[in-house]
C-alpha cells in the first residue's frame, strides 16, 4: 500500500507546562474556543456547546487573565470520539511496523551531495522526530482495531489529527433547531464565539539549549531547526512541519523550498547573461555609434522640447545594451525550457511526498462538504455516485446564474484596471511636457528618466490600493458561487485572485513592452491624445529601458512590502497586544502575571493565520514566477531577485508560523491545487510574450536584418560586431524641420528621427522604405519560429520525464501487495487467539 512516518516523539517529553492539558492534568487540550462574557448569543452558545457534549466532547471553561471580558472553552477529545470520527473520516492509521528504507527524498533538493559534509543538510541527530522507522497504513476502523499498532491511546493519534478531528466535529455540531443552523464558521460569523483554534504546543524557546537538553515540544523543535534566521541556508524539515501543521501547509512549504532550489540555476544564467552586457558594452558596436554621433541632430521628442544631438543618449545606449545583447535570445529559451523542467520535476516530487504522507489514496470524494453549502441547499438532494449516500445539491440554474454574475464581476474589475492604466498613461503624457519645460535643468535635461520614474511609482501605488479592492470583491463573489467544497471556495477564490493582482500588475508593463512609441506618428505627423497630448515616445536605443525599469521598481518595492506586511505588521500587532497586557489593559495582568500565562491565553493574543488560508502565500509566489519569467527577455536578473526574495521568504513564512500566528488548523491536501494549472498557464504564456519581446521591443531583429542584408559583411557572413558599422545611420530617418529651426542648432534644418522611411528630397517623401518591410517580415518569421521551437522543446522534456518516478511506482505496488498479505495474516492470528481464547474458557466451565 503505502506508508508514512511513524512519530516517536508524541510518548516522551510530553509538555507538562500549564495550558495544555485540562484540570486533570492528563486529558489533552484539543481545541479552544475563544467567546465574550458580554456577547449576546447566549443561547445559541449553550445550545452549541450541549450539543458538542452530546458528541462525546469533553468541554472546560477557563477565564482569561489578560482581559477580564474573555472566557475560553478548552476542548477535549475522549479516545472512543476519536474512533468513532477517525472511522467516519476514513483516517489512516499505522497499521504494521516495518524497516524499510525512506523514500522521503529530502536530499533531491542537494546541489552538493557530492559533498562529504553537506553544509546544507539538516544533522539527523538535531532532528530526534525524523525516525527510519516506517509502517503501513491502512484506513482506521473499530471493528478492525486490534490489526492496528496502539502502542499509547494517548500517543496514537498525532495532535494534528486530533485537532482535525474535533474541527470536523466544530464543523457539523448545531447550534439551533434546523438543517442550516450549524458549524463554527456560522458562530465565528455572527460573534457568537471571537475565535477557534487548535493550541500550540507550548514555548518555541527554552532556557536550555537544544544541543544538550533535547526539544521540548514540536513547536520548540520547528523553531530551532527551521524558523531561526541563523539556518536560513538549511534544507527545511518537511516532514515536521507536517506533521505540526498538516499536508497542506507542508506541501506549500516542500513547493516553496523546490521553486527556490530550480532558481539557483536560472539566477545563475540570468547573472551571466547579465555580466556578459557588461563586460561587452563599451566594445558594443551601436552604443559606439551613438556615444559618438555628437553631429547627428535628433528630432524633438515633446511638444516643449528642442532638437537634440544623438549622443546626449550615450548613457542610455550603454544601460540597453545590459539587457538588449546577444545573450537574451539564448536566456529567453533556456527559462522556457527552466520552467518546464521546474514544473515536470515538481510532479515526480509530488508524487513522492503524497506517497511519504500518505496521501495516494485521497481523493477529492474524502474532502468534506462546506456548511454553508449544506445550509443553502439542504431541501435538495442527490445520491453521490461514489459514496452512494444523500447529499445537497445545487441546480444548474442555480449554479449558471451565481456564475454569469461572478464572471460579470469579473470583467468589471478588468476594465476598471484598464481604466487605471489608461489614466497612468495620460499622467505620463502631461508630466512629459511638464518635466521638458521645468526649471531645473537636471530635471530638464533628463525629463525622459523623470517621467518613467514618476510614472512608475504611481502605478506601483494605483496597483498595491487596487489589491484591496480586489481582495474583498473577490471574495464576496465566491461567497456568491456558493462553492461545494473548502477545496472548490479556495479555487474559485484563488483563480479570481490570480487573474485581479496579475492583470494589475502586468497590465502596465504589457503597455510599455508592446504599446509604447508604437502608435506616436513620425515628425510633421504626430498623433495626439484628445487632439492634446503628443503620444509618447521610445528612446532612439529602444523602449526596453523603460521596460527594465518598470519590472525592477515594481518587482523590488513589491517584495519589500509583502514582506512588510507578512512580518512587519503581525509584529507590530503581537507588540502592542503585549503592551497592553502589561500596562493591564482591559483587567488584565502585570508583566509578572503575563510571563505565566497559560497557553490559551497566549495563543489567543497572537494574530490568526489569514482568512483565506495559503491563497495569499502562493498568490505571491505565482505572480512573483509570472514576473520571473514572463519578460525575462527584458531583465535578466528577475530571476536573481526571486531567488534573494524567496530565501528571506522561507524563513519569514517559517517565522510567522512558528511564532507569530496561532496554529491553523491542520488541512490534507495531495497537491498545490489550482496554481499548478495557473503555472503551467504562465509558462505558456511566457513564451509567446518574450517571443514578442525580442522581436518587436528589442532591437535584436533590426541588428539582425542590417547585418545580413544591409551591413559591411554581407558577402562575408555575419562574424562580429563590426558587421553591425553604420548600423545607427540606417535605421534613423531624415525630416525637413523646416525655416524656423534653420541655423537654431547652428548647423542644418534636418533632423533624425527613429523609423524607417524616405527621406523628403525623395520621389515618396516619408513613405515605408524597403529595410521597414524585411525587418517587419523578419520579426514576424522569428515569433513563429521561437514560438514552435520553444513549444516542441517543452512537449518534447515534459514526455521525456514521467510525472511519477517508475521506482515508487514499482514500491507502491509491492506495498499493496504485501498489506493484502499482512491483513490476511493478522486477520487469521486474531482468528487463532479467538479460538484459543474460547477453547481454554469451554475446558474450564466443563462439569
Amino acid at each position: 500500500l503505502h506508508s508514512r512516518v511513524f512519530s516517536s516523539f508524541q510518548g516522551k517529553n510530553r509538555p507538562k507546562s500549564s495550558g495544555l492539558l485540562l484540570r486533570d492534568g492528563k486529558k489533552r487540550i484539543d481545541y479552544i474556543l475563544v467567546y465574550k462574557k458580554s456577547s449576546l448569543q447566549v443561547e445559541k452558545r449553550c445550545t452549541f456547546e450541549k450539543n458538542l457534549r452530546a458528541e462525546g466532547m469533553v468541554l472546560e471553561k477557563e477565564p482569561s487573565l489578560t482581559n477580564n471580558d474573555i472566557m475560553f472553552v478548552k476542548i477535549h477529545a475522549p479516545w472512543d470520539t476519536l474512533c468513532k470520527y477517525a472511522e467516519q473520516m476514513n483516517i489512516r492509521m499505522p497499521f504494521r511496523l516495518i524497516r524499510r528504507i525512506s523514500s522521503n527524498l529530502i536530499s533531491s533538493l542537494l546541489y552538493f551531495s557530492w559533498l562529504p559534509r553537506n553544509p546544507m543538510k539538516l544533522d539527523k541527530a538535531a532532528l530526534p522526530d525524523l525516525q527510519d522507522t516506517d509502517c503501513y497504513t491502512a484506513p482506521f476502523t473499530r471493528a478492525r482495531m486490534h490489526h492496528f499498532t496502539i502502542n499509547s491511546r494517548q500517543s496514537f493519534f498525532s495532535n494534528s489529527t486530533r485537532s482535525r478531528i474535533v474541527h470536523h466535529v466544530l464543523q457539523r455540531t448545531k447550534y439551533e433547531d434546523g438543517k442550516s443552523k450549524m458549524g463554527i464558521n456560522r458562530l465565528l460569523g455572527n460573534g457568537t464565539y471571537e475565535a477557534a483554534f487548535p493550541p500550540h504546543e507550548g514555548g518555541y524557546k527554552s532556557r536550555h539549549p537544544i544541543k544538550t537538553h533535547g526539544a521540548q515540544n514540536h513547536r520548540h523543535l520547528l523553531y530551532e531547526r527551521w524558523a531561526r534566521w541563523g539556518i536560513w541556508y538549511k534544507y527545511q524539515p518537511l516532514d515536521l512541519i507536517r506533521r505540526y501543521f498538516g499536508e497542506k501547509i507542508g506541501l506549500y512549504f516542500a513547493w516553496l523550498g523546490w521553486y527556490t532550489g530550480m532558481l539557483i540555476p536560472a539566477a545563475l544564467v540570468g547573472l551571466f547573461v547579465f555580466l556578459y552586457g557588461l563586460f561587452t558594452m563599451d566594445s558594443s558596436q551601436v552604443s559606439k555609434e551613438i556615444c559618438d554621433a555628437n553631429t547627428t541632430i535628433m528630432c524633438p521628442m515633446c511638444e516643449e522640447c528642442e532638437p537634440w544631438t544623438l549622443s546626449d543618449s550615450c548613457v542610455y545606449a550603454k544601460v540597453t545594451h545590459l539587457f538588449d545583447n546577444g545573450g537574451t535570445v539564448f536566456f529567453a529559451i533556456f527559462m522556457a525550457i527552466w520552467a518546464t523542467v521546474f514544473l515536470e520535476f515538481w510532479k515526480r516530487r509530488r508524487a513522492e511526498l503524497t506517497y511519504d504522507w500518505d496521501l495516494i489514496d485521497w481523493e477529492e470524494e474524502e474532502d468534506e462538504l462546506r456548511p454553508q453549502f449544506e445550509a443553502k441547499y439542504s431541501r435538495v438532494e442527490r445520491v453521490n455516485p461514489i459514496s452512494g449516500k444523500p447529499e445537497p445539491f445545487q441546480p444548474l440554474t442555480d449554479k449558471l446564474s451565481r456564475l454569469m454574475v461572478s464572471v460579470s464581476g469579473i470583467f468589471f474589475m478588468i476594465s476598471l484596471v484598464l481604466t487605471a492604466v489608461f489614466a497612468v498613461v495620460v499622467f505620463r503624457l502631461i508630466a512629459m511636457e511638464k518635466f521638458a519645460s521645468f526649471d531645473w535643468e537636471f530635471v530638464k535635461k533628463n525629463w525622459q528618466f523623470a517621467t518613467s520614474g514618476t510614472g512608475v511609482c504611481i502605478n506601483f501605488v494605483i496597483i498595491m490600493s487596487l489589491n484591496v479592492v480586489y481582495e474583498k470583491v473577490a471574495y464576496l463573489l465566491t461567497n456568491l458561487e456558493h462553492p461545494r467544497t473548502e477545496s472548490e471556495w479556495e479555487n474559485s477564490f484563488a483563480l479570481k485572485m490570480f487573474l485581479f493582482q496579475f492583470v494589475n500588475l502586468n497590465s502596465s508593463t504589457f503597455y510599455i513592452a508592446f504599446f509604447l512609441g508604437r502608435f506616436a506618428g513620425r515628425p510633421g505627423k504626430y498623433n495626439k491624445l484628445f487632439n492634446r497630448w503628443r503620444l509618447e515616445e521610445c528612446h532612439p536605443s529602444g523602449c526596453l529601458i523603460d521596460l527594465c525599469l518598470q519590472m525592477g521598481v515594481i518587482m523590488f518595492f513589491k517584495q519589500i512590502w509583502n514582506n512588510f506586511m507578512e512580518l512587519g505588521y503581525p509584529l507590530l500587532q503581537n507588540w502592542w497586544s503585549r503592551r497592553k497586557m502589561k500596562q493591564g489593559g482591559g483587567g488584565g495582568p502585570n508583566a509578572e502575571t503575563t510571563a505565566t500565562l497559560p497557553q490559551w491565553d497566549k495563543d489567543w493574543n497572537l494574530q490568526p493565520m489569514n482568512a483565506h488560508g495559503l491563497v495569499d502565500e502562493y498568490l505571491e509566489m505565482v505572480l512573483q514566477f509570472g514576473f520571473t519569467t514572463i519578460f525575462v527577455a527584458a531583465f535578466p536578473l528577475a530571476p536573481l531577485l526571486a531567488l534573494l526574495n524567496n530565501i528571506i521568504e522561507i524563513r519569514l513564512d517559517a517565522y510567522k508560523f512558528v511564532t507569530q500566528w496561532r496554529r491553523p488548523m491542520p488541512a490534507r491536501a495531495t497537491d498545490i491545487g489550482i496554481w499548478h494549472g495557473i503555472l503551467e498557464g504562465i509558462g505558456v504564456l511566457a513564451v509567446i510574450t518574450n517571443a514578442f519581446v525580442i522581436a518587436i521591443t528589442s532591437d535584436y531583429i533590426p541588428r539582425f536584418v542590417y547585418a545580413f542584408k544591409y551591413g559591411p559583411c554581407v558577402d562575408k557572413g555575419y562574424r562580429n560586431e563590426k558587421c553591425l558599422r553604420g548600423y545607427m545611420n540606417s535605421s534613423l530617418s531624415v525630416f525637413e524641420m523646416g525655416e524656423a529651426y534653420n541655423g537654431s542648432q547652428g548647423q542644418t534644418r534636418f533632423c533624425r528621427y527613429r523609423d524607417y522611411r524616405a527621406p523628403p528630397w525623395s520621389p515618396a517623401p516619408y513613405d515605408f522604405t524597403l529595410q521597414f518591410w524585411h525587418v517587419l517580415a523578419a520579426r514576424l518569421a522569428f515569433i513563429i519560429v521561437f514560438e514552435h521551437l520553444v513549444y516542441g522543446i517543452k512537449s518534447f522534456i515534459a514526455y521525456l520525464i514521467p510525472d511519477m518516478p517508475k521506482g515508487l511506482c514499482e514500491r507502491m505496488r509491492r506495498e499493496k501487495y504485501l498489506m493484502q498479505e499482512l491483513m490476511y495474516e493478522a486477520e487469521l492470528t486474531h482468528l487463532h487467539k479467538e479460538k484459543k481464547k474460547n477453547g481454554k474458557r469451554y475446558h474450564h466451565e466443563w462439569p
